[in-house]
């Protein structure tokens, strides 16, 4: 018989931002363990639900004992187990005892195999769990494995025996359909009653008569929304309600302010309450004139309050609280909370008002004093290499003005001079807003003031990239001393761990360089890096000027002389960016395609992947992939004897199939060159399609490894040929299968 099965654990208040994670995983590490035993279909429907003061799961079509199953037990060679005579052997007897199993009959014993392979099994009929048993088992289990933060040990009224849980449990509940299901666990035995609201509930305890009825008597008898999610649901709604009616107020027009959309907040929030009620406090306007980044995070982090901002995102006066408690009259609920408040937003008002005292400027000596990495230095050697590197990167661009140049140096150097003030200090996650703030009131730039909020971004897969040049320049500065100093002394990622993000910072890189329309090359941006590993990591940088960079930069980008990090920071920052191309949707043949090109240029990236793309659906791209490949492999192993500088000669071209292969090229290759040159890279690649002829012709008539040297030399000259004009977008062999 099958009824629908609520497993209940009533505790004291458990960790809210784990609550949820918590009542997931009781719920289907309970469910998997009941379907193992048979206990539970495999279609059973699992619900869970977790409050403030219990995880609950509702599994449907729950057996009371499991179907006795057929057990099939190898117990031993036929050799060994019977004699001549087919009786059992005193080994066999031995093992079946151990089985307990004292006389066997001869239909439980099954013979497979041949020869000497035949083997003995015992056939036997293992009688099903009950429901009580299983369930034991299984909640058990599903407890050990509850992703708890922290779990708390503690001693049951006996004053002797210890149990650990994430909070002190009191209450089991246990019901099969409406029967009480005996089991124990955490020093309780199972019933059928639970508690509701600390509060407001109208009756304590709680009887739940049927697994059904759970969350509608929890509800209506102990005024606790049982599900996570729908609890959740009704706060977002509340909240928009209470905020557009703040807005008609407030405003005075027909625009209504708006809570600030923050999910781990409201998941927060639901794991604290068991009935919310929304509220509407406000506080003194005065408040305002603090820069509301701060307002926001003291009203999010320390009160879990929804701050209003309206549709251009400027701070209202009034925020949302949600409640536990839903009395006629809330005026001492709110009044409460606005006297707490209040001193909040006055420590970060006064916090404002302190840093505002100091220049950022006179707190670059400080900065001295505060270790980054104790082979790295101080925070203020770190920000003499940012700097620096963002003073060589200038050298790249044709088009700088002296203003945007002057600017990435003075928001370079004051980058990280606002994690002295008090504001950071208190909240760390201000860190560059604050800086920003600052230096508006210094009457710095709003470029400079930009740059140094903005030198952070992208912080995080998604985030906003630098609002401008400046900006992006000194981002990427910032990320690439990060990279080439952690590199340096050989902090480098592995496998799962990257204790200094350096797998983001390369995304940084990547994205800056992809999306921001920079113009520059990350070979460009890479010589900082040369320059930092050949100065053995100087913490001061005093041997940086533009002229030596540039000069270096010649030197390395005319002889190829790949020295300090070109070796370890391109190929990792070349992987994360084929991972990211991957996860975009691009295949792996299209991203070995392109990157194995080394793009100069990671802007073009997008361009090339797309013109790939556009090729591979062409009916030629096939076989001149695969003849592509035919070629570098034929090249590969003729490298010796190939000079690419030395010009076709035409008078060796003897063969037709040859003859119509080069002349093909000669018309071809300038067109499908003179369209990647203007960046029209499909079209390049589609040119080059009417190619596939003439090559399939080639390979079909002519032989490239011929006697005579000079015609072998000719015809590898005209494969190096076709093969630099086919792969200047991509490397179409890769597209080979």
């Amino acid at each position: 018989m099958t009824h629908n099965l609520l497993v209940e654990i009533l505790a004291e208040e458990l960790p809210p931002k784990a609550l949820n994670a918590l009542g997931d995983s009781f719920a289907q590490s309970l469910a998997a363990a009941l379907k193992r035993d048979a206990l539970a279909a495999d279609d059973a429907v699992v619900t869970a639900y977790a409050t403030p003061r219990r995880l609950a799961a509702h599994i449907t079509d729950v057996r009371a004992q499991a179907a006795d199953r057929a057990v099939s037990q190898k117990l031993m060679p036929v050799s060994v187990g019977l004699d001549t005579n087919g009786a059992p052997t005193p080994a066999l007897l031995k093992k079946l005892a151990s089985l307990g199993v004292d006389a066997p009959a001869i239909s439980q014993l099954r013979r497979e195999g041949e020869g000497k392979a035949e083997t003995l099994f015992l056939e036997s009929v293992a009688q099903g769990a009950t429901l009580a048993e299983g369930l034991q088992r299984a909640l058990e289990s599903a407890l050990a494995a509850l992703p708890i933060p922290k779990v708390m040990s503690y001693q049951l009224a006996d004053g002797w025996t210890s149990v650990s849980f994430a909070r002190p449990a009191h209450g089991l509940l246990a019901l099969h359909g409406a029967a009480v299901v005996p089991i124990s666990v955490l020093g309780l035995s199972s019933g059928n009653t639970t508690r509701g609201h600390r509060f407001e509930a109208p009756c304590d305890p709680i009887v739940i008569e049927h697994a059904d009825r759970y969350a509608e008597t929890l509800l209506e008898k102990g005024a606790v929304i049982a599900s996570f999610a729908e609890r959740r649901a009704e706060i977002a709604r509340q909240l928009m309600e209470a905020a557009k009616r703040t807005g008609v107020e407030v405003a005075q027009v027909d625009d209504w302010f708006r809570p600030i959309d923050d999910a781990a907040l409201l998941d927060e929030v639901t794991a604290l309450v068991e009935r919310p009620n929304v509220l509407v406090g406000q506080f003194d306007s005065a408040f305002l004139d603090v820069p509301q980044e701060c307002l926001i995070l003291t009203m999010k982090a320390n009160q879990k309050y929804f701050p209003l901002v309206d549709s251009d995102g400027n701070l209202a006066r009034h925020f949302l609280m949600v409640s536990n408690l839903s009395p006629d009259d809330p005026s001492a609920i709110i009044g409460g909370n606005e006297r707490v408040v209040r001193p909040r937003l006055a420590d970060a008002q006064f916090f404002f008002e302190q840093d505002k005292k100091k220049t950022l400027e006179s707190r670059l000596p400080g900065l001295d004093k505060v270790v980054y990495h104790n082979k790295l230095g101080s925070q203020g050697d770190r920000s003499k290499r940012v700097a620096a590197i963002a003073a060589s990167m200038t050298g790249g661009f044709s088009d700088l003005t002296h203003a945007e140049t002057e600017a990435i140096e003075q928001a370079a150097r004051l980058a990280k001079t606002d994690l002295l003030t008090d504001m950071v200090g208190e909240f760390p996650e201000l860190q560059g807003t604050m800086g920003r703030y600052y230096a508006l009131n210094e009457g710095f730039s709003e470029e400079v003031a930009d740059a140094i909020e903005d030198h952070y971004k992208p912080r995080f897969a998604g985030d906003v990239l630098p609002r401008s040049r400046v900006g992006k320049v000194v981002a990427l500065a910032d990320k690439l001393e990060t990279l080439a100093g952690m590199f340096g002394i050989g902090q480098t990622p592995t496998g799962d761990k990257d204790p200094f993000a350096l797998r983001r910072h390369a995304l940084g890189i990547i994205r800056i360089l992809m999306e921001g329309n920079l113009g520059l090359s990350l070979d460009r941006v890479l010589i900082s890096a040369n320059l930092f590993g050949a100065s053995g990591l100087d913490m001061t940088y005093q041997c940086f000027d533009i002229e030596r960079v540039d000069s270096a930069w010649r030197l390395w980008a005319d002889t190829g002389n790949r020295v300090g990090f070109e070796g370890t920071l391109k190929p990792f920052i070349f992987d994360r960016l084929a991972v990211n191309l991957r996860e975009q949707g691009y295949t792996a043949q299209e991203v070995d395609a392109v990157l194995a090109l080394s793009p100069p240029l990671l802007s073009d990236i997008p361009k090339r992947l797309a013109a790939v793309r556009a090729f591979a659906a062409l009916p030629e791209a096939a076989a001149l992939s695969a003849a592509n490949k035919r070629v570098g492999n034929i090249l590969k192993k003729s490298e010796a004897e190939i000079n690419a500088a030395a010009p076709l000669d035409a008078a060796l071209l003897k063969e037709p199939a040859e003859i119509a292969l080069a002349e093909a090229l000669a018309r071809i290759a300038p067109a499908a060159d003179a369209l990647f040159e203007t960046g029209d890279y499909s079209g390049s690649l589609t040119a080059l399609a009417a190619l596939r002829e003439p090559v399939d012709a080639f390979f079909d008539a002519v032989m490239v490894n011929a006697e005579d040297p000079r015609l072998r030399a000719n015809r590898l000259a005209l494969l190096a040929r076709l093969r630099g004009a086919m792969n200047r977008v991509a490397d179409l062999s890769r597209l080979s299968v």
